[in-house]
């Protein structure tokens, strides 16, 4: 039986909102910026349907050991105001991003994701922990890092 749970997050950052696409459209750009991310590699051709697809490795914590698991992401849409991916993990756990954007007076983008996630009952409680803390700590330096690009 499968779980299914939603969280999100709003972050304002000081760039236009093609800048913020950007940056959350490749997964490749947020190593630095989501606390989980250790490799991404873009795989060739994408999944049909997909714009990119990427297989992405996570440093997942399980007690005091620090595994690594990779999966595979898929990026749907990728336009100046939404984007959305679906990453897919085996055993049955889909995480579906979507993200807003939405250009607001002086200069600042407003970024407004929503995360479902969906995994058997015995993960569901782990994996929403996991992705709710890694995308938390995305978006505490998401701000920070869009206000530090120089202008388009």
């Amino acid at each position: 039986m499968l779980r299914r749970g939603s969280f999100s997050y709003t972050v304002q950052a000081r760039c236009s909102p093609a800048e913020a696409a950007g940056l959350l459209a490749d997964p490749a750009r947020q190593e630095e910026l989501h606390p989980l991310i250790v490799r991404v590699r873009r795989v060739a051709p994408p999944r049909p349907g997909a714009r990119a697809s990427y297989l992405i490795t996570d440093r997942l914590a399980a007690g005091p050991l620090r595994l690594p698991v990779t999966y595979r992401a898929d990026v749907l849409a990728d336009g100046p105001d939404e984007i959305v991916t679906v990453a897919r993990q085996w055993p049955a756990t889909t995480v579906r991003n979507r993200t807003r954007l939405r250009a607001e007076p002086d200069g600042v983008v407003r970024i407004e994701v929503e995360i479902t996630l969906e995994a058997p009952a015995p993960l569901f409680g782990y994996a929403f922990r996991q992705a709710r803390a890694a995308h938390l700590g995305l978006a505490a330096r998401l701000g920070a890092a869009l206000d530090r690009r120089p202008p388009d």
